[in-house]
């Protein structure tokens, strides 16, 4: 099986979230008839307003996932299906993330398996390019090991994570995983309003130690346009969606939190950093590495246009 860059019939499995309208725009501009769904019947007016068909749908729901299958037919299925709270706390992670590890697992399960009944050709899954191991390469190739053996209130996502990718890459039917990078742009934690925003404002979030732990992010509209031609294009396996700018926390930080005409963060030690926010907190802003997006350049024929936060246009 192959993919097609002509008109497909296309649902988007959690369409109202943020890259869901950036997404659905990109992909009725390229003349696909777009079908998102989500949870909540007041957030299918962003749907209609991107111009895709919204359809209000529990994916748990298995009678009526089936019949929305068995009634759209979707020739490609992209499932950005996740359940992240705005406000994240290090410290919480864990229990935070615990629906989206669900929807990560179970609910990709029950996605793929009705677009496998109904002969959807290709799926597409949206991942994350934050979960490899500190160690071996950086920037991170798509054949590094995952962080198996990270904290544990980040090992069960780890966990949820490797579930879906292997369920995606060897599943019957034209499929690819993306790995994105930390999401910015409007909506995002990153934008100006966003959570991540008003804790630099406030002066909550601090580089920890030397601040050697390297962010990879990607703007919502670069990453819906990868999606786009993974969605199109005849390309199988895993891919890192990030930009072309992974960077020490202890460069971009300073840099955004000035964009916002914030103060300078505080610098705190490792160990005050461990005993107020936890391990997760050390392995994000000390230990994890970036990604490298170089096989989706030369595969999908990608080309990121946004900086990271801080720099100008990443915000």
């Amino acid at each position: 099986m192959t993919g097609s860059p002509g008109p497909n019939r296309i649902l988007v499995a959690g369409a109202s979230g943020v890259i869901g309208g950036p997404l659905i725009q990109q992909l009725v501009g390229h003349g696909h008839e777009v079908f998102g769904t989500t949870r909540d019947t007041a957030r299918a007016r962003r749907i209609e307003a991107a111009g895709g068909k919204p359809v209000v749908l529990d994916v748990f729901d298995e009678s009526a996932l089936a019949a929305v299958f068995e009634r759209v037919r979707p020739e490609v299925v992209i499932n950005e299906l996740t359940a992240i709270p705005k406000k994240l706390d290090p410290r919480k992670i864990g229990r935070q993330l615990e629906a989206t590890n669900r929807l990560r697992t179970r609910g990709n399960e029950l996605l793929l398996a009705a677009a496998q009944r109904v002969g959807t050709r290709r799926y597409v899954a949206q991942s994350i390019a934050f979960a490899y191991a500190p160690c071996g390469s950086s920037p991170h190739v798509e054949t590094d090991p995952l962080h198996t053996a990270a904290p544990q209130a980040w090992r069960a996502v780890i966990a949820a994570v490797d579930t879906l990718e292997h369920a995606v890459v060897t599943a019957d039917c034209d499929s690819v995983v993306l790995r994105y990078g930390f999401l910015t742009g409007p909506g995002t934690a990153y934008a100006a309003t966003g959570h991540f925003a008003s804790e630099v404002l406030r002066r909550r979030v601090p580089i920890v130690g030397d601040g050697d732990g390297v962010f990879s992010f990607v703007h919502i509209e670069d990453a819906a346009l990868a999606t786009v031609l993974a969605a199109t294009l005849d390309v199988h396996g895993i891919y890192n969606i990030v930009d072309d700018f992974p960077v020490r926390v202890g460069e971009w930080l300073p840099s955004y939190a000035r964009s916002l005409g914030a103060k300078r963060p505080w610098h705190v030690p490792k160990l005050l950093a461990r005993v107020m926010a936890g391990s997760y907190a050390i392995y994000l802003m000390c230990e994890q590495n970036g990604a490298s997006n170089a096989n989706a350049k030369r595969d999908l024929g990608w080309q990121p246009v946004y900086a990271p936060p801080g720099s100008g246009s990443g915000t």
